[in-house]
């Protein structure tokens, strides 16, 4: 049987071989799933009969502490094993053990497990002094394995932390904290890698890392506002909308900038208080910069009676904003009828003025009043709400009476001389913005040599 056996084996990989040959190289045949190989047959030294079954089988228990306690029973190649065991895996183990042998047919197991709690204990109780002793005895390795891993860890922390190379390296403070960051994490890695090759728990290292995956992408979904607001500031840093110091307005946020840092950029707003808005939403933002060009355009809207000329009334108007001293020659000011009312003509008066040298609030203020005060002068009044009423049925107003009730327009008073204003822009704010930067308080990612847009 086994002669036969050997040759259809080799008549199997004859064949196989020569088809393997037959095949041009881009047509191999796709490799076979592999299979598990049978357990081998145990072979006894004299021909299988019942007997020799028995005494391979008895030698065998004889050799194992756990087994020697089996009885052996064989009639006809059928296998009986009988007695007790210390665990259930014996069990099983002793049948494997059996159905291995040339010549059974089958096993029948009859074996059971010894339930006595000495017995049971005692091996419990020697495994657990067997592990605490390997445990005693690998502490000197894991000494060891621990302080590479510090040792590689120590190192990458100290070239993270060389600030002033990271700065020299990447083009701003932002990307150097990145950079810093990456080399610290990925030298705990390695740490953690070197360690566990030293105690040979590579396997374990594969298992941690799959767990970490895992609970990264999980991490991931709970933090992608930091990550959103992480991925702005780096985008801030590379092209900057603003710089320090600038008066600026951030979703309908208005002040003056203060730094920009790796998580918010900082105001202090015109109240002097300081506000603080996430990256995220000033790199999404309508940004408006009142710094960037000091020239600024106010207007504001004066009323005359709908009696008076509105054209002359415009001319006055201009040449009273035009004389003021903070007022543009270029672009002049400008003037529009904007809207005619039933007691009233509207008009919408354009100046302009530079930031630089004059506080817009002030110099809008200010022209006003000189409009207002050059109308009046000039014998223009302001609107007052008339209501008509109508009477039906009712006996008419003697007109002697109604001649009496009308008032006379006061005539004009001579204009009081004009005081001197003062025009000049508030720079407390900025005074407060200077010191505070000049403090050094916190990262600051503006640098007046990266690119503005």
């Amino acid at each position: 049987m086994i002669i036969r056996a050997f040759w259809g084996a080799a008549l199997l990989l004859f064949s196989v071989a020569a088809g393997a040959q037959a095949l041009p190289p881009e047509a191999s045949p796709a490799p076979a799933l592999e299979t598990p190989p049978p357990a081998p047959v145990i072979s006894t030294s004299t021909p299988t009969d019942d007997a020799a079954i028995v005494r391979t089988l008895k030698g065998i228990f004889a050799e194992l502490e756990p087994l020697k306690g089996v009885n052996v029973k064989v009639s006809a190649g059928v296998v009986r094993l009988e007695g007790v065991v210390p665990a259930q895996a014996d069990i099983a183990r002793a049948e494997a053990l059996a159905s291995r042998v040339a010549g059974v047919v089958t096993v029948e197991n009859r074996v059971t497990r010894n339930l006595a709690v000495d017995t049971n204990l005692s091996p419990a109780l020697k495994s657990f002094g067997d592990d605490v002793q390997g445990l005693v005895q690998t502490l000197p390795l894991v000494g060891v394995a621990i302080v590479i891993g510090l040792i590689v860890g120590g190192l990458g922390y100290l070239l993270a932390s060389a600030q002033r190379f990271w700065i020299w390296v990447t083009p701003n403070p932002f990307m150097a904290e990145l950079a810093g960051t990456f080399v610290r994490f990925v030298s705990i890695v390695i740490g953690l890698v070197v360690a566990l090759q030293v105690l040979g728990a590579t396997a374990l290292l594969g298992g941690v890392l799959g767990g970490a995956g895992v609970i990264g992408i999980a991490v991931g979904f709970a933090v992608r506002d930091t990550v959103d607001n992480y991925v702005s500031s780096m985008m801030l840093s590379l092209r900057q909308p603003f710089r320090a110091n600038d008066h600026v307005i951030i979703e309908g946020q208005e002040g003056r900038v203060v730094r920009l840092t790796s998580r918010a950029t900082i105001l202090i707003t015109l109240d002097g208080n300081h506000l603080r808005i996430p990256n995220s939403i000033v790199f999404k933002s309508i940004i408006l910069n009142f710094t960037r060009n000091t020239q600024r355009r106010f207007e504001f809207d004066l009323g005359v009676d709908a009696d008076d000329d509105a054209l002359d009334a415009i001319a006055v108007a201009l040449a009273a904003v035009n004389a003021l001293d903070f007022v543009l020659d270029s672009p002049k000011a400008t003037a529009f009828v904007q809207q005619v009312g039933d007691s009233n003509v509207v008009l919408r008066i354009y100046g302009w003025l530079d930031q630089g040298v004059t506080d817009f609030y002030k110099g809008r203020g200010l022209a006003i009043d000189a409009a207002f005060k050059a109308l009046t002068t000039k014998g223009f009044t302001l609107p007052e709400p008339i209501y008509r009423l109508r009477f039906d049925d009712a006996a008419p107003l003697p007109l002697k009476q109604l001649e009496t009730a009308k008032t006379e327009r006061p005539s004009p008073r001579a204009p009081a001389l004009p005081k001197a204003a003062d025009s000049s822009p508030d720079a407390h704010v900025e005074d407060l913005v200077r010191e505070e930067r000049a403090s050094g308080d916190g990262m600051d990612m503006l640098d007046s040599k990266r690119p503005v847009e």
